[in-house]
This record gives structure tokens, sequence and C-alpha cells, in this order.
């Protein structure tokens, strides 16, 4: 029989293991959405350099996704940090930044349908491509993003304004966007929409390619961008199943939590790093890393910045010596 010097040794053996699984679980969420935001900006930074960049539309919808990206995981890493340090946030304050952080969810899927949409036009309509993908186009297509990105969110905050009682609304909570769905009805409403808004998303990605494949076989096609746009709306659609795939797992996660709590824990944390963050890390290796063009001005962005570093150190130091 276990004293009560036991008992506090193993209540204290428990308290370090949670403490040393939190630590362990922030670090590796640090890992891997820094290197994430560092990509981003280089990125960015390497966009505003050329000219070229900045009046095509690929290139635009690219930076607007990494813009998007950006975003959303610095926004995450700071709910990350606020819910292992166990701070609780007023609703007023939590709403609004959970109804940003779905709206932000939201245009990642709908910007990579553009971008597969812009190569269908550029490889199926050619001749057309300079006409209907215009700067202004774009731009008027990302404004149409964001507004069709926030509808669902301000549905929701609608919803639980008008069913939720004061007592809700002014509590203290971790800012998670289930606190603007109390109701199951809400839950169940937001998931048969996410998976009508994936279907429909899903379609216009296979029109696209089924429209390439089909252009790829006819003589008056450049086969070799026919085939580097279908490996691009080929990831495009991998990428685009990893961010919807963010949907079903709180309810994957909602049943392996009866069975084991444990279980469930780490099952969580995968589905966190995988499908939230690693999803959102990938547009730049889809379409950064591969593009020629983009990925040549990198390097040399890169390189002329370490140089022109290494050059200012050599001067200061040779300053030094002469005082």
């Amino acid at each position: 029989m276990c004293t009560e010097e036991c008992n506090s040794s193993q209540h204290l053996q428990l308290v370090q293991s949670k403490s040393i699984r939190l630590n362990v679980s922030m670090a590796i969420t640090q890992i891997f959405i820094w290197p994430f935001i560092y990509i981003n900006i280089l990125m960015l930074l390497t966009f505003s350099r050329k000219q070229a960049f900045r009046t095509e539309t690929r290139y635009i919808l690219f930076a607007h996704t990494l813009i998007v990206d950006l975003i959303f995981l610095m926004l995450t890493d700071i709910v990350v940090i606020l819910s292992y340090s166990h701070v609780l946030m007023p609703m007023a304050f939590c709403v609004p930044f959970c109804m940003l952080m779905e709206t932000l969810t939201t245009c990642t899927p709908l910007t990579i349908t553009a971008m597969c949409v812009e190569r269908y036009v550029a490889i199926c309509m050619p001749l057309r491509h300079s006409s209907i993908s215009t700067v202004s186009r774009t731009f008027t297509a990302i404004f149409i993003i964001w507004v069709i990105g926030s509808l669902k969110s301000f549905v929701d905050m609608f919803i639980l304004v008008t069913t939720s009682s004061k007592e809700y609304l002014s509590q203290l909570t971790f800012c998670h966007y289930e606190i603007m769905m109390p109701e199951n009805w809400h839950r169940l409403m937001r998931g048969v929409l996410y998976v009508i808004h994936f279907i429909i998303v899903l379609l216009v990605e296979v029109f696209c390619y089924v429209m390439i494949v089909i252009s790829a076989r006819a003589a008056s096609v450049d086969k070799k961008s026919a085939v580097k746009g279908l490996r691009t709306i080929s990831l495009h659609m991998l990428q685009l199943t990893l961010c919807t795939t963010e949907i079903i797992c709180p309810y994957i996660e909602a049943l392996i939590m009866e069975l084991d709590i444990q279980i469930y824990l780490s099952v969580r944390f995968f589905n966190f790093i995988m499908f939230t963050v690693i999803a959102k890390g990938v547009s730049p290796l889809v379409y950064g890393l591969r593009d020629e063009t983009f990925y040549n001005t990198m390097l040399c962005y890169i390189r002329c910045r370490q140089s022109h570093i290494s050059f200012q150190v050599e001067s200061q130091s040779k300053n030094n010596k002469k005082q």
C-alpha cells in the first residue's frame, strides 16, 4: 500500500512528465513553424525585388499564397504559445482572432484553385492568356477570394451572437475556432459546408487537369509546358487534400479521446503538425522552388545579400585597423 509520501512522489512524476511533454511539443512546433516563416519571407522579398514577378498573374497569386500562409503560421504560433502557457483570453478578443484564422484557412485552397485555373488558361488558351490574366483581374480575383473566405466566419459569428448567452460570450477561454460553435448542429453544419466546398474546389482542379491532359495530346500545345502544368496541378491537389484533411481531424480526435487520452494527445499533435503547419508550408516547395526563374532569382538575391554583408564586415574591419 502506497504511503502519502509515495503518492506525493507519483504526483510529482506525473507533473514533471506533463511538463516535459509540453516543452518537447513546443520545441517541435517551433522547429516546424519558423523555417517555413523564414522561407516565406525570403520568397516574398524575392518577389518584391523583380518587376517581372509583380506583373505576372501566377507570381502574384503565388505571393498572395505566401502572405496568407505567413500570417496564418505566425498567428498559429501565437495561439500555441498562449495555449501552452495556459493563458485564457476574453471571448471578445478570441472571436475576431479565430475569424481571421478561419478566413486565412479558406483563402489558401481558393488561391490554389485560382492558380490551377491560371495554368489551364496559359496552356489551353495561350493566345488569350495575356488578355484574360491581367494584373487588374488578378487583384479582383484576390478580393473575391477574401470575400468568399470571410463569409463562413461572419455567418458563424452571427449564429454565435444570436444563439449564445451573455455569460458564454463574456467568459475567458483558449482561442480556438470551436468556441464559436458551442452547439452540435452548428459544428455539423460547418463540416457539411466544408465537404461541399472541398468537392467544388476539387472538381475545378480535376477539370483543369483533364483539360490540360487533352491539350497535351494536341500538336499545337507545347508538350514541355503541358507536362510541367500537370505536375504543378497534381501537387496543388495534394496540397489541397492536406489542407482539407484538417477539417476531418477534430471528428477523428473526438472518437480517439473516448478510447485513450494519451493516444488522443499524440494524434492531435501529429494532426496539428502534419495538416496545419506542414500543409501551409508546402506552397514554397510546390511552386517557388520548382519554378526555375523564381528559384534562380532567389539564389541570386541570397548571394548578393551575403556578398553585401561580407563586404560591409570587411570594410568595418579595415576601418577599425586604420583607427
